[in-house]
């Protein structure tokens, strides 16, 4: 695969995982448990800001597996995630915790896609919730999105409820 290609799609996705992680390290305790918008049709404490937070790692770290089929997250996070009423999880998690989630995150869409070749790229991804497949190339940008989606609520969130603003990041940092 062209190096330039691996070069952007890290630039741009690395930074997207570090302005979440932004986001993550400036929630202030208070506002933790806090729920980021109102929906009577969901289950309370699916829009709390550490659930979000987790559910965006989690699926950060399964698509970048590129298969459901022998998939683990780290402990002590389990596959709960994936059960199709919404549970949440059996306990909070600590901001450390998912720090801690992120970086595991981060490490492995740096090496996924220092390691991309074209073969790779172009591999059909299915999953069970997934009427169509896509190629592993698209799975990447549209869990770029995912993550720079939920990055953008979470800041959105702190900005409304703390003040807390956090900086546009052009590139990842070089610690890739």
């Amino acid at each position: 695969m062209d190096e330039i290609w691996k070069e952007v799609l890290w630039s741009q996705f690395g930074a997207a995982i570090d302005m979440f992680g932004c986001a993550l390290s400036s929630c202030p305790n208070e506002l933790w448990t806090a729920p980021m918008w109102n929906d009577p049709t969901s289950p309370p404490g699916l829009s709390d800001f550490w659930y979000v937070a987790y559910h965006t790692l989690f699926w950060l770290d399964l698509y970048l597996s590129g298969a459901a089929e022998g998939f683990v997250p780290p402990a002590p996070f389990d596959l709960n995630e994936l059960n199709p009423r919404g549970l949440l999880p059996e306990r909070i998690f600590t901001r450390n915790e998912l720090l801690s989630y992120l970086s595991h995150c981060r490490r492995k869409c740096s090496y996924v896609i220092e390691q991309l070749t074209d073969e790779k790229a172009h591999r059909l991804c299915l999953f069970p919730w997934k009427k169509t497949g896509l190629s592993y190339a698209e799975l990447l940008v549209d869990n770029m999105r995912h993550v720079q989606e939920h990055g953008a609520q979470l800041n959105m969130f702190l900005g409304q409820q703390a003040g807390v603003s956090t900086r546009w990041l052009a590139q990842a940092g070089n610690d890739g």
